[in-house]
């Protein structure tokens, strides 16, 4: 049974001692609303609306359909005039209904297992590296440059899983100085934090932290943007002495440049590019995957909306766990401007975007006009 939230005041003030201070800052001028993508398919969240619930403690507060349906895919904070922070309002508000009990029934078990396994997808620990066998994978012992953190889906999700051992081939080839830590590894606890699982994230980032110590990491390599994120940002925070945190994106271009891939650049395919939430808003990265494409000799493809304006795949925020009807899912849509633009290719960088991808290229029946690639796929693919 859930309990009763204390008085609207106090969490107000609660939200703003939190660090989402900025929450007060909101003027209400709906800019925020009007760039959602949630509006544009009827969908249930307002962001306007949801800010002034954090201003008033969480007054009006009824469904977990409205609070939980942020993607945390930062096109409104990006463009906010006033600067509030929008998805630590957010995440602190869900952090508040956390506490309570009232969290989605569909997100309890991802919280429970990452707390059982040090993963959200109800698997056994000793299953982390499953994933590696038959590879040439090297065990992180300190005297490698740099730590292969493999994200979570990556480890697990059998389609995802492909995306790693790519990765793994390829930088093989290059003579990258690299090794993974493996079983001990625990989940970096980026979406467990947007779910509202505070307490949990900082366990997952103290027991990753002194891991790291333990082993001597000072470099990373991620393969999915939220690690990227959480790595460079959060975890510093808590007192991660990190030199580089690099996503495998811009580190393949950074191999193409030097040489160390002998790319052969004959392609020739049109691949249109989604651009990650977390690798492009939250990161700034726009260029350098489009640098890849052009490398391996795709003609890169625009979609409408790309960039800084690129559309959220839906997946972000704890959303890629939860259900979301048809004609409200993002990637549908996404998958449409793909072969509206006549790409043969949609690549991304993203182990949540590839997977919600590959997902509404079937449910939309253009499985036989388009494929969903990682930019590691397009690299292996024309050495």
């Amino acid at each position: 049974m859930s309990e009763p939230l204390m008085p609207m005041i106090e969490i107000g003030q609660m939200i703003a001692e939190m660090g989402a201070d900025s929450v007060y800052q909101c003027m209400q001028c709906g800019l925020c609303s009007g760039l959602c993508p949630w509006p544009k398919v009827d969908g249930p969240l307002n962001t306007r609306k949801l800010i002034r619930m954090g201003q008033m403690g969480l007054e009006g507060y009824e469904s977990e359909d409205f609070l939980y349906a942020c993607t945390t895919c930062s096109l409104c904070q990006n463009n906010c005039p006033r600067g509030v922070k929008i998805i630590d309002v957010i995440r602190l508000m869900r952090a508040i209904i956390a506490e309570t009990g009232a969290i989605p029934g569909s997100l309890r078990p991802i919280l429970g297992s990452v707390h059982s396994n040090g993963n959200p997808w109800s698997e056994d620990r000793e299953k982390r590296s499953a994933w590696q066998a038959g590879l040439d994978v090297p065990v992180f012992d300190g005297s490698q440059e740099y730590f292969l953190f493999v994200c979570c889906t990556s480890c697990f999700d059998a389609r995802s899983q492909k995306i790693a051992k790519t990765i793994v081939e390829v930088l093989n080839k290059a003579g990258v100085s690299y090794g993974v830590i493996g079983n001990e590894e625990s989940c970096c606890g980026e979406s467990i934090r947007k779910m509202g699982g505070e307490e949990q994230f900082m366990a997952l980032a103290e027991k990753n932290i002194n891991l790291w110590s333990e082993k001597g990491v000072k470099k990373i390599i991620v393969t999915s943007p939220h690690c990227l994120t959480t790595f460079k940002v959060d975890y510093p925070e808590m007192g991660a002495e990190l030199e580089e945190v690099v996503h495998i994106g811009p580190f393949l271009k950074g191999l193409i440049d030097e040489g160390k891939l002998s790319i052969k650049g004959g392609s020739g395919q049109k691949i249109a590019y989604h651009d990650p939430c977390y690798l492009g808003r939250h990161n700034d990265i726009f260029d350098a995957p489009r640098e890849v494409i052009g490398a391996v000799g795709g003609e890169l493809t625009e979609l409408a909306q790309k960039g800084k304006f690129s559309l959220c795949c839906g997946g972000g925020g704890g959303r890629l766990w939860m259900e979301t009807v048809p004609e409200q899912r993002f990637s549908d849509t996404r998958v449409r401007q793909a072969v509206e633009a006549g790409a043969e290719v949609l690549a991304t960088a993203c182990p949540y975007c590839i997977s919600l991808l590959e997902d509404s290229v079937k449910t939309t029946g253009h499985d036989d006009k388009l494929e969903i690639k990682d930019l590691s796929e397009l690299v292996a693919g024309d050495l």
